[in-house]
């Protein structure tokens, strides 16, 4: 699956935070988009699931602008994208199993045989044992756990794409390292097109084919990773240093 973003702008109120963002995410890769906080990161994958529309642009899924299409082809075109929220987003009053098997109940008309060998084949794939954790409540799973199950049930249908929304946020270091393996897995696994969002540098590294920086509204550098470190331009050298010239308020 190939996602393009062309000339979108995304207005809040009276603020700008998207000004003509053009991305191409290339099919079959890892794409990574940096950004300072609050700087329109999360806009961008809520755009091209549209979660959220534009105040002007195109958001192409394989060629097709989603903005423009049906709400029924809308609802075909999201079942091929799996979306981890950085919560996890889990429902609470559902146990492990409920909450990975919710979009087969919703999207397909699978037996209960079928959905239980689903399950237990996507929660074996981001490394959980279903013996284990199938009747546990998200009250009961650490923050990796939870982020392994709510990844688990963003492929439970077999996206094309993976949308990641900080998937390291607020995990210690091993708990970050497993997450970041756990894509690298699902990349060689399942080969899909995935978007990932991080202030993570150290673990992103790990994960990125093409790395993306927002900036003020654009984006202002976009290429491999290894062409993304021996980038001359001052936002990305002060960005991978962990430095601003901006003024401390």
């Amino acid at each position: 699956m190939q996602i393009r973003l062309k000339n979108v702008h995304k207005t809040f109120g009276n603020r700008e935070v998207l000004s003509g963002v053009d991305l191409l995410i290339k099919q079959g890769r890892t794409t990574v988009i940096f950004g300072m906080s609050g700087g329109g990161k999360s806009t961008i994958i809520k755009l091209m699931v549209r979660l959220i529309e534009p105040t002007y642009g195109q958001v192409l899924i394989n060629d097709e602008d989603i903005i423009k299409v049906s709400f029924k082809r809308l609802y075909e075109i999201r079942k091929n994208i799996g979306f981890l929220f950085q919560s996890g987003a889990l429902f609470d009053s559902k146990n492990v199993f409920e909450n990975v098997a919710f979009p087969l109940r919703e999207h397909t008309k699978m037996s209960e045989k079928e959905i239980y060998s689903n399950v237990c084949n996507k929660l074996e794939l981001v490394g959980l044992k279903p013996d284990i954790v199938l009747k546990l409540f998200p009250d009961e799973l650490s923050g990796g756990m939870k982020k392994r199950v709510g990844l688990a049930r963003s492929i439970v249908l077999n996206p094309k794409a993976i949308l990641y929304d900080e998937p390291t946020s607020g995990l210690d270091p091993i708990s970050s390292d497993h997450i970041t393996q756990m894509i690298l897995h699902l990349q060689r696994e399942l080969k899909v097109t995935s978007v990932l969002i991080s202030h993570d540098i150290k673990e992103s590294f790990k994960s990125a084919d093409d790395i993306a920086m927002l900036y003020e509204g654009k984006i202002i550098e976009y290429g491999t990773k290894e062409e993304f470190k021996q980038s001359q331009k001052k936002e990305i050298i002060q960005f991978l240093e962990g430095r601003t010239d901006r003024p401390i308020i």
